[in-house]
């Protein structure tokens, strides 16, 4: 029974199949393949860099709401930033922060992946 109840522990929502690049674990396939993808474009100089799981601070009038870990901050090669979100599942949570985060930085450019 506690074997049964540690792999339920461990399997991804709605069963999306983790995946591995370069020692970093991904949630899904689709987002690690876009990992990929970004690395071969930072090699042939179309960006600059990008990062994993960004951090971005969802607050208003100075109160802390939540944070929203987005897939993937892309620094182009002008050094502004772009903002990537490999997304299968959209779930009412995740539309939640994603239309925050455009109400809060309306700058930010936001792009997602389907």
């Amino acid at each position: 029974m506690m074997n049964e109840f540690k792999s339920y522990l461990k399997r991804n929502k709605f069963n999306a199949e983790k995946a591995s690049y370069r020692g970093r674990i991904y949630h899904s396939k689709l987002e690690c393949s876009y990992a990929i993808k970004l690395d071969w474009m930072k090699k042939t100089k179309q960006i600059k860099d990008w990062i994993p799981q960004h951090k971005i601070d969802l607050s208003i009038n100075g109160i802390h709401i939540t944070n929203y870990f987005i897939d993937f901050k892309v620094v182009l090669n002008d050094g502004t930033f772009e903002y990537h979100e490999v997304k299968g599942k959209q779930t009412q949570l995740w539309i939640l922060k994603w239309r925050l985060t455009k109400a809060i930085y309306p700058d930010y450019k936001l792009i997602l992946i389907k």
